[in-house]
């Protein structure tokens, strides 16, 4: 089994943290393996005092659905400490709600996507904490699809936002820990950043193989599945497509009223793209995109995760869509979106403009993902000084 940050600092806490007050960037997956959440862990302890809870986007537990939902924080009754939100007025942590901290402890489950932006989040605290003097310590969880290999654009420098804050490709294979250490390295060297990390995990694993419990690390991914089809089907979000948010099954389901999902399926399925097959699959979803409207839509299938590759069978999809509907169907989104109010949504997702622009002009998809390739290569020396696991 593996055995995270959490459930060892569980067992023993480090001495550098022992008689200090803690505060704790924390959500609905920061339990142990006896679900037992970090807070309540924390506020027990004899060895160190819980002062002060922060939470991410969608709340400490969850409760915020969907994105650009902002929560503010309050007072917690039973723990009787402040409950900050850094998904609200607040995204980095001010100098009132640091003071009565001697450390930050973060223990955030990621999904595997760069656009997931717990990572952000940690950004801004790592930067905070340094203008404080304040240590943060990273308690290491499984990247949930490691198994599934690098995929999709490095983000350039002039699409940082509140999605992408540092140059990972999509599907990035790292851990919590390993991106803040990236993060650390390339701008925040001053940062006092301590990492548990775990123990009996190797990167080539999926989250079903670790032994943990699966909690969901935000409400729109309630599977190891929706998980994996993730880092390419977030793209949806920058189109006029549903993603199947406001089904049981998002980013599985992806449609449309105006799609013409059976063409498009047999389409998908005659390019034999590897790991996956595709289902039509019609919806209505309950909220969101087209809420209450029949979305002619398909569901992804990945038949082998070790073969699968999810930010180009979205491509894939993408220009399969363009090709087999009426001209200009498929459509751009403008912004604004996540905080950013000029770059076009699709390009902060994808980590510049020239998948957009790929598609725009029906250019070789091959030599789209070739590019990709190209630069995850130049990502690769920076992952290796940082990585923490072997494979």
């Amino acid at each position: 089994m593996v055995i995270t940050g959490l459930e060892q600092i569980s067992a023993k806490i480090p001495a550098r943290l022992a008689g200090k007050r803690v505060g704790v960037l924390c959500h609905a997956p920061s339990i142990t393996t006896g679900f037992i959440h970090i807070s309540h862990l924390l506020a027990a302890s004899r060895e160190c005092r819980l002062t002060t809870v922060f939470g991410p986007q969608h709340g400490i537990f969850g409760q915020t659905q969907d994105n650009m939902i902002e929560w503010e924080g309050y007072f917690d009754e039973k723990l009787h400490i402040p409950v900050y939100s850094l998904y609200g007025i607040s995204r980095k942590p001010t100098r009132e709600m640091l003071a009565g901290i001697d450390a930050l402890i973060v223990d955030l489950q990621d999904a595997g996507a760069r656009l997931y932006t717990y990572i952000w989040t940690v950004k801004l605290c790592m930067e905070a904490c340094s203008e404080a003097g304040i240590p943060v310590w990273i308690l290491d969880r499984p990247n949930p699809i490691g198994l599934l290999g690098f995929d999709g654009p490095v983000l350039k420098e002039e699409f940082f936002t509140f999605v992408g804050g540092a140059p990972l490709p999509l599907c990035h294979r790292m851990t919590m820990a390993e991106m803040a250490l990236l993060v650390r390295a390339l701008y925040l060297p001053g940062c006092d950043l301590n990492v548990i990390p775990m123990l009996n995990w190797h990167r080539s694993s999926l989250y079903n193989s670790t032994g943990l419990p699966w909690v969901l690390p935000s409400p729109n991914l309630p599977t190891l599945y929706s998980t994996m089809v993730y880092p390419g089907s977030v793209l949806i979000e920058g189109l006029n497509l549903s993603e199947g948010r406001g089904t049981t099954t998002p980013f599985e389901l992806f449609g449309a009223p105006w799609m013409n999902a059976s063409k498009v399926a047999r389409e998908l399925k005659s390019r034999n793209l590897p790991g996956c097959t595709f289902r039509e699959h019609d919806y209505i979803p309950v909220f969101h995109k087209y809420h209450g409207r029949l979305c002619h839509g398909i569901q992804i299938h990945v038949t082998d995760p070790e073969l699968y590759k999810p930010v180009e069978t979205a491509l894939n999809i993408f220009e399969a869509i363009i090709k087999l509907s009426e001209p200009g169907a498929l459509q751009f989104n403008n912004p604004p979106y996540e905080y950013e109010e000029h770059l076009m949504p699709f390009d902060i997702l994808s980590g510049d403009e020239k998948m957009r622009l790929a598609l725009i002009n029906g250019s070789s998809l091959k030599a789209e993902t070739d590019r990709w390739k190209s630069e995850t290569e130049e990502f690769y020396r920076i992952f290796r000084e940082v990585s923490l696991y072997p494979e």
